[in-house]
């Protein structure tokens, strides 16, 4: 079966929020308490895709899976369950990289094989891993870089950029990483 890749549109919600909730427990298994997770739209933190530039796979006009990137760094990607091993996320990730420079990075679930084996399979090395926190929990993380002399994490982006353009003070942002929620300022 084919699928394309587009952008995101609001009408797209429910369909991103099945598909995070339907694959999010796999991402924390192994490196967060199942306690961890949240439905997306309880998550505060899903505020954070319209920072994001945001599109999604669809497969007979059904969204499968999705991905969000927020210059330099790749904030989202998740694929429905059932279309696992399918190249969707492959492709997810490579649209993204497409849109991003070589200063781009991500988080993951320090546990999780799948997502770690994707990233390093495109490029990506493991630049550090430490423990994260998730709704509360602490658990394993990585952090992933294109190239990581470059320090693309160190760089602000694109949504701080327009923020801080848009106040006249230093923005206060949270930032969900994927997996877990840290506050910048």
């Amino acid at each position: 079966m084919e699928y394309c890749i587009r952008d995101y549109r609001p009408e797209d919600w429910t369909a991103i929020c099945r598909v995070h909730d339907r694959s999010r427990p796999n991402e924390l298994r192994g490196s967060y308490d199942p306690k961890a997770f949240i439905p997306l739209a309880e998550d505060p933190f899903s505020e954070y895709i319209s920072a994001c530039d945001m599109f999604v796979a669809e497969r007979e006009k059904e969204v499968v899976g999705f991905a969000g990137i927020d210059e330099p760094y790749f904030a989202w990607l998740y694929v429905d369950p059932a279309y696992y091993r399918q190249g969707i996320g492959r492709a997810l990730l490579r649209h993204g990289l497409d849109r991003l420079s070589k200063d781009a990075w991500t988080l993951a679930c320090g546990n999780n094989e799948a997502a770690l084996n994707l990233y390093r399979s495109e490029g990506f090395s493991i630049e550090s891993r430490f423990i994260g926190r998730n709704a509360g929990y602490q658990g394993a993380s990585a952090r992933l870089a294109l190239h990581v002399d470059r320090k693309g994490w160190e760089k602000k982006k694109r949504s701080q950029i327009r923020s801080r353009e848009a106040a006249d003070g230093p923005p206060a942002i949270a930032v969900r990483f994927g997996f877990h929620i840290i506050a910048m300022a």
